[in-house]
C-alpha cells in the first residue's frame, strides 16, 4: 500500500510547490496526475462529440461518456445508469431540480431547510419561494452545529414537500443524520434532496440505502475536474420532471410547432455535454476506488483529531462543533485575531486555508461571528503538513 508521501506525490502541485501545505480541499481538491492524463488523452487522441454520429471516434467518445455515467452508478449504488443527470456542478443540480419543481410547487406548499446550508442550497429555495408563494422552513441548530431532530420533527407536516439539506456542512464539517431524515421526511410525503458536495469523496455513498429522492456532488472537491456534477434522481421522479433547458440531444422529435423529449437522464443534458470532464470524472472515482474511501476518511480523521486536539491547546482559539461528528473540516475563531489577517499571515509561510463566510452566512448568524477560519483535509495531507501549521500557528500569535 502508499505511504501518504507517496499519494502526495500523485499531485503535480505539490511536485512544482514543494513547501506548500494545503488545507482548503472542502473547496475544492488538487486533481491527481492521471485525472490530468486521462482528459489530456482524450482531448489528444481520442476527441469527439457524442450520440451524433456513426464515425469511429464520435462512437468512442460516446461508448466513454456511457461508461463514466456506469462508474457513477456503481460509485454511489443508483439502481440504474438512467438515475445518473450529469450537470456542471452541485450548484447546477440544486438548480435544476428548483426549477425542474417549479410546476409542482404552489403557494402555501412547505419547503425544509437547515440554517447550516450552503448558500447554493438556500438560495434557489429562496427564489422558489418568491416565484410560487411557497414557504420556507429552517431546521434549528443545537450549540455544536448539529441539526435538532426534535424540531425537525415538529417542521415536517402534510404540506411539507421537500426537505433539501446537506450531507455534511460546509462551514463545521458536521454530519448529519440523512438516513433518519430522509425517513421522517417520506413518512409525511414529501420528498428528500441531499447536497453531498462535502460527503461524497469522504463517506461511503450509498443511494439506495439512504432512500434519497436525489442527491447531488460536484467532480472537483473528489479530485476530478471543475465544470462536472452529478444529480442522482430516482427513476421513476425523474420520469414525472420536465426538462429545464432545451436544445440539442435531449429531444425526440421537433417540428414547428412543437417538440417532444428524451426520457431521462438525457431529458436534462441539453447542448453538447462536457465529455471530457466526464472522462476526467471517472478517472477521479477510479482514483478514489483505488485509494478506499474507508482509508481515506481514517486518515482524514486521525489528522483531524490531532489538530484538534493541538488547536483546543491554544488559548482563546474556539473551535465550532469540536465534539460532533464530523469529517476533517475545522473551523474556528481566535480572540484578538481576525480570520483575514490570520489567513494572509498563513498564506505568507506557504499555508492556505479558508476565511470568510465560507458561503454559509446564516450558519455564521448561528454561530455568533460574521467569518472565521477553515482548515479542511485531505488524502494528500500528511502528518507533516499539520504539525507545521500548528507550528506556525503559535508563532504567527506570538508575534501578534
Amino acid at each position: 500500500m502508499d505511504t501518504l508521501f507517496d499519494i502526495k506525490n500523485e499531485f503535480p502541485i505539490f511536485k512544482k510547490n514543494t513547501q506548500l501545505i494545503y488545507l482548503d480541499s472542502a473547496a475544492t481538491t488538487h486533481k491527481p496526475q492521471r485525472v490530468i492524463d486521462r482528459m489530456t488523452q482524450f482531448y489528444s487522441e481520442e476527441y469527439g462529440t457524442v450520440h451524433r454520429a456513426i464515425y469511429e471516434l464520435s462512437m468512442n467518445a460516446t461508448d466513454l461518456y456511457n461508461s463514466a455515467r456506469e462508474k457513477v452508478k456503481e460509485f454511489i449504488n443508483a439502481n440504474s445508469s438512467d438515475e445518473i443527470v450529469f450537470t456542471r456542478g452541485t450548484t447546477d443540480s440544486i438548480n435544476l431540480v428548483k426549477n425542474a419543481f417549479r410546476s409542482k410547487i404552489k403557494r402555501g406548499d412547505e419547503i425544509i431547510l437547515s440554517v447550516g446550508e450552503h448558500h447554493s442550497n438556500m438560495v434557489p429555495w429562496q427564489m422558489l419561494a418568491e416565484e410560487t408563494g411557497c414557504v420556507l422552513k429552517f431546521i434549528p441548530l443545537n450549540d455544536q452545529t448539529e441539526i435538532r431532530m426534535d424540531a425537525y420533527e415538529e417542521l415536517l407536516s402534510e404540506r411539507t414537500k421537500l426537505v433539501s439539506i446537506a450531507h455534511v456542512f460546509n462551514s463545521t464539517g458536521i454530519i448529519n443524520p440523512i438516513k433518519e431524515v430522509i425517513r421522517l421526511a417520506h413518512l409525511r410525503g414529501a420528498m428528500v434532496l441531499v447536497d453531498g458536495a462535502q460527503a461524497i469523496s469522504h463517506l461511503s455513498v450509498d443511494v439506495q440505502d439512504l432512500d434519497a429522492d436525489f442527491y447531488a456532488f460536484s467532480g472537483h472537491k473528489m479530485y476530478g475536474p471543475t465544470g462536472i456534477g452529478v444529480l442522482f434522481g430516482k427513476k421513476e421522479i425523474l420520469q414525472t420532471l420536465p426538462p429545464v433547458v432545451g436544445g440539442g440531444d435531449m429531444v425526440e422529435t421537433v417540428s414547428l410547432e412543437k417538440s417532444t423529449y428524451k426520457k431521462p437522464p438525457l431529458r436534462f443534458e441539453a447542448g453538447t455535454p462536457m465529455i471530457a470532464e466526464v472522462i476526467g470524472l471517472k478517472e477521479a472515482i477510479l482514483f478514489i476506488e483505488e485509494m478506499g474511501l474507508e482509508r481515506i476518511s481514517k486518515e482524514e480523521d486521525d489528522l483531524c483529531s490531532y489538530l484538534t486536539s493541538e488547536m483546543l491547546k491554544i488559548e482563546g482559539l474556539a473551535i465550532y462543533g469540536a465534539e460532533a461528528q464530523k469529517t476533517g473540516i475545522i473551523c474556528f475563531n481566535i480572540d484578538g485575531v481576525h480570520p483575514l489577517d490570520l489567513g494572509t499571515l498563513l498564506d505568507l509561510k506557504g499555508i492556505a486555508i479558508r476565511t470568510g463566510s465560507h458561503c454559509a452566512m446564516p450558519m455564521h448568524n448561528r454561530l455568533g461571528c460574521r467569518a472565521s477560519a477553515r482548515l479542511s483535509l485531505s488524502i494528500y495531507n500528511t502528518q507533516e503538513d499539520v504539525v507545521k501549521f500548528i507550528t506556525s500557528l503559535k508563532a504567527l500569535l506570538k508575534s501578534l
